[in-house]
């Protein structure tokens, strides 16, 4: 085995190492902690870029923990879609990182730094993983860390939210590990590729459990991701917590949606009999009731980090709209937006923190206000991320949009698709014109309070301007990603290649 095989690991001994090493040196010197954090997000952003480079090549990389072969030991799996998903948390972690450091966030309670690198081992786990239990294990990581971020800074509001994330989460985590038992009780493993096959030789007697396990299972992916009616802990979670630590959450979601992806045509695609395409006949539908429920609560928010939550409901919702259809086309699309959709929505919850920063006693409320220092740095970069998040030209979220419409336009529900998209878009430029109106440009009347606010620095701007920058990036670079995505959905619609390269060329026989 090369160095180059052993890159596969990084992403996940990387945030081990700078968690603890954080932790440590915060204790003595505040500056070497934030060093090191800082450290290992760059180490984390070039491991992810290095990989994404290896991943060019079309093959399909196995790197067995300890050299155990699968499906008896620990294996992860590289390929264009893990790699994507890599360099996407990487960048999104590197940009909430210098905005905590920027505004102090970081500074409201010592265990900011270490939790924040556990939550990215959860994460770049949770893309690795070969394996369903492990794929749990990562979770369980990446959500135990949500549990401290969600609660940093600390606050009534935040403790009384933090609950409901935790129960909400502990019951998912319940479902979760009861679809893994009816697995590994009717298949003898856990391991998705072995999975793939196993699932594919069951006999008639037992199609009607493991239906059952794969419906399980895809709930608690559907719970992760806020699909509707599993979606009611999100805007509360989102617009209780820093936003700061709302905007790494911005991935959380997507997480749920990977995992629908990695999962679905491997383990319950054309072979598995009658379990073949298990969320078919509700995911669609739950698709739709989610990108309503989302921009529908962008029009109606009261305050901008709820706004933000709602417009990541909204966004997933669009995202499942392509996914739901399962077909290389869709799955295409539905790649591009989701890169999309998570850089928008941690840019709208920066630019809300920035924003409530400079409004005193005002907050991030929908309302006018006196004038506020930034105002107009911030009404542009407001003006710039709304026009991505409803996606109208020229950003890519009118991209990634003509592109799920493009490649629905022959799917069963085109028309419930289409005027979902439409119509939703309509709705969010409404809400968000509403906002940035209120906010950014009209007047307080003169009886007002003047707003009492300590001066901040412009550097509060930067975070948000590199990730709208990106989003520009994105939409001149659309063909290139646009046949990465294709790429990357080529790889998931060919099952047998990932089992090839899990367990052999035999196996994928």
């Amino acid at each position: 085995m090369t160095a180059l095989d052993h890159l596969a690991i990084a992403p996940i001994v990387t945030p081990v190492i700078a968690a603890p090493l954080a932790l440590l040196a915060m204790r003595r010197r505040r500056w070497a902690g934030v060093a090191i954090s800082l450290a290992g997000c760059a180490a984390m952003l070039i491991a992810a870029l290095a990989l994404f480079a290896v991943a060019q090549d079309e093959m399909i990389r196995a790197y067995p923990i300890g050299g155990w072969p699968a499906p008896f030991g620990i294996v992860l799996v590289l390929d264009r879609l893990a790699a994507g998903m890599l360099v996407l948390a990487a960048i999104l972690a590197s940009a909430v990182m210098g905005h905590a450091i920027v505004t102090g966030a970081d500074r409201r309670g010592w265990h900011f730094h270490p939790l924040f690198h556990f939550q990215m081992l959860g994460l770049n786990g949770a893309f690795l993983t070969g394996d369903l239990f492990n794929l749990f294990v990562f979770f369980e990581v990446l959500l135990i860390a949500s549990y401290g971020l969600m609660l940093h800074g600390q606050g009534a509001l935040r403790m009384k939210a933090g609950v409901a994330y935790v129960v909400v989460n502990i019951v998912g985590s319940a479902i979760f590990l009861v679809a893994l038992g009816l697995l590994y009780a009717l298949t003898g493993t856990l391991n998705m590729a072995d999975l793939a096959r196993r699932v594919a030789a069951l006999g008639g007697e037992d199609q009607a459990l493991i239906r059952v396990a794969g419906l399980l299972l895809l709930t608690v992916f559907a719970l992760k991701a806020a699909v509707v009616p599993l979606h009611l802990w999100l805007p509360r979670t989102y617009a209780a917590t820093m936003p700061v630590v709302a905007a790494l959450f911005a991935i959380m979601t997507k997480v749920g949606v990977y995992a629908m992806i990695r999962v679905v045509p491997l383990v319950f695609g054309n072979g598995a009999g009658a379990a073949a395409w298990v969320p078919a006949p509700w995911l669609l539908p739950a698709a739709i009731l989610t990108t309503l429920a989302g921009f529908a609560g962008v029009l109606a928010a009261r305050a901008l980090r709820e706004q933000a939550a709602f417009a990541i409901i909204g966004s997933t919702g669009t995202l499942l709209l392509a996914i739901s259809c399962w077909t290389p086309a869709t799955i295409a699309a539905g790649l591009y937006y989701l890169g999309h959709a998570t850089l928008a929505g941690g840019a709208l919850f920066l630019i809300a923190d920035a924003t409530l920063r400079r409004r005193g006693q005002y907050g991030d409320t929908i309302m006018p206000t006196p004038r506020f220092a930034g105002q107009d740095s911030a009404a542009l970069l407001y003006l710039g991320v709304a026009i991505a998040i409803v996606g109208l030209p020229p950003l890519s979220g009118f991209v990634g949009k003509l592109m799920i419409l493009h490649a629905t336009a022959d799917a069963a529900w085109q028309a419930a698709i289409w005027w979902t998209i439409l119509g939703t878009t309509l709705i969010g430029v409404v809400g968000l014109a509403r906002s940035g109106s209120l906010i950014f440009w009209k007047r307080a009347d003169t009886e007002a309070s003047a707003i009492a606010c300590p001066a901040r620095s412009p550097a509060e701007f930067a975070a948000p301007a590199v990730l709208l920058a990106l989003l520009g990036g994105y939409t001149v670079a659309a063909g290139w990603a646009t046949e990465q995505a294709q790429a990357a959905a080529a790889q998931v619609f060919a099952p047998s290649r990932y089992v090839a390269a899990v367990l052999g060329p035999e196996a994928a026989r």
